[in-house]
């Protein structure tokens, strides 16, 4: 087996060495600039992006773990990188709703660091993720998702910078009668957040968030904020930041039955 080395930039794109990488069952950290992708004997371990709330967001914000808890396995596992088994055994978290948010958390951070396959930055062997081992995923499954992710958004609406950009609401449109979650996910469009801030002020996953932002832009009701003009002085003002993310109402309703499919399929391979 050839051993991995570090890498450095490179022209080839990140999907084609994630799958070098995968055939030589290399364990480490694969950076990009959307984000980093782990690895452990080839399989993707965790995947992390600035881009998507972190699984501490999506467990501590929703309600199933609490503040202390997580940050006491932090404390006591996270030098060990052994996070998830401390939650587990402490008896903070189940096994099973541990690994549904994982795989939420890590094909949502896939998606965006796939969803342009630019090159990879460099390539760190036996760097691990201090969240530790919880479910392992091949690599063609996570580029097959990220695909497929990526077919389904276009479907809805074909304009990507809705993913990245701003968003306000149409001038213009007055009160609707929406969906529960859709009519949450409006009520965060405020001309500043991201899809990623409101995907984390609604303690929901960043792929959930983007199938609703996507259908409010088909139907006319938010687009992405135009970019300010350029300053005339030499530096730049600083971006207005929006104000504490609220707590949600509700929990969000996580699309449990894919995940459980994805875990049935992985339990098979």
């Amino acid at each position: 087996m050839i051993t991995p080395t570090r890498t450095s930039r490179t022209d080839e794109p990140v999907s084609a060495l994630l799958g070098t990488l995968a055939a030589q069952g290399a364990s480490g950290a694969l950076s990009t600039e959307a984000g980093i992708v782990y690895l452990a004997s080839g399989h993707v371990v965790h995947v992390e992006s600035a881009l998507t709330p972190d699984i501490g967001d999506l467990l501590t914000h929703s309600g199933a773990l609490a503040p202390d808890g997580w940050w006491e396995a932090i404390d006591q596992a996270g030098r060990r990188c052994r996070v998830g088994r401390q939650l587990v055994d402490s008896g903070h978290l189940a096994a099973g709703a541990l690994e549904l948010c994982h795989l939420g958390a890590l094909f949502d951070a896939a998606y965006f660091v796939l969803a342009h396959d630019g090159p990879a930055l460099r390539f760190r062997p036996g760097a691990a993720h201090w969240l530790g081992a919880v479910r392992a995923v091949p690599v063609d499954t996570v580029l097959r998702e990220s695909r497929r992710r990526r077919e389904l958004l276009h479907r809805i609406w074909p304009e990507p910078a809705i993913d990245l950009a701003p968003l306000a609401r149409v001038p213009g449109t007055g009160p609707v009668d929406l969906p529960g979650r859709r009519s949450r996910t409006l009520a965060q469009v405020d001309g500043v957040r991201t899809a990623a801030q409101i995907a984390t002020a609604l303690a929901c996953r960043t792929f959930h968030t983007l199938v609703e932002l996507r259908r409010l832009a088909a139907a006319g009701l938010v687009t992405p904020k135009a970019p300010a003009p350029a300053p005339a002085t030499a530096s730049a003002p600083v971006s207005p930041e929006s104000g504490p993310a609220p707590r949600p109402t509700a929990p969000d309703e996580p699309d449990t039955a894919l995940l459980r499919r994805l875990l049935h399929a992985l339990e098979a391979l």
